[in-house]
């Protein structure tokens, strides 16, 4: 992809601290550092986000993924770590290729938070269950 920062730091045309690479996929410190350790992992080949990806690269990049969170938590010494991608603006994907974050974590006043509201009385979940798993069989 011709704009694309992180096709550009694949193909070597702009720098990045690169952590690891080999011929699916790339991991790279976050210049933001939302903590120490903060990495982004992934493939080489354009995809938009988690939804476009192949299986066999997605199986790549995860297995890439925990053995890095691995080794950033003994090395960083971190308590714990976020794996987290963003599919579209709507769920803050604000780069279009697909990417996964490694965060550490090292207390619980990092000032990152990740809330998950109890919406449950509000909703029908017989009426999402049955949407979702009629896609599924």
């Amino acid at each position: 992809m011709e704009n694309c920062i992180f096709c550009k730091i694949a193909s070597k045309e702009i720098p990045g601290k690169i952590v690891y690479e080999d011929e699916i996929c790339l991991a790279f410190l976050d210049l933001s550092q939302t903590t120490n350790g903060h990495t982004l992992v992934i493939p080489k080949a354009h995809f938009k986000n988690i939804l476009e990806v192949d299986d066999k690269t997605l199986i790549h990049l995860m297995s890439v993924t925990k053995r890095l969170a691995n080794m950033i938590v003994t090395n960083l010494n971190a308590k714990g770590v976020n794996i987290l991608t963003n599919a579209n603006e709507a769920a803050g994907q604000t780069v279009m290729h697909f990417h996964i974050h490694i965060i550490p974590r090292y207390n619980q006043n990092d000032q990152i938070e990740i809330n998950f509201i109890d919406r449950s009385n509000e909703v029908n979940l017989d009426a999402i269950l049955n949407k979702i798993k009629a896609e599924m069989n």
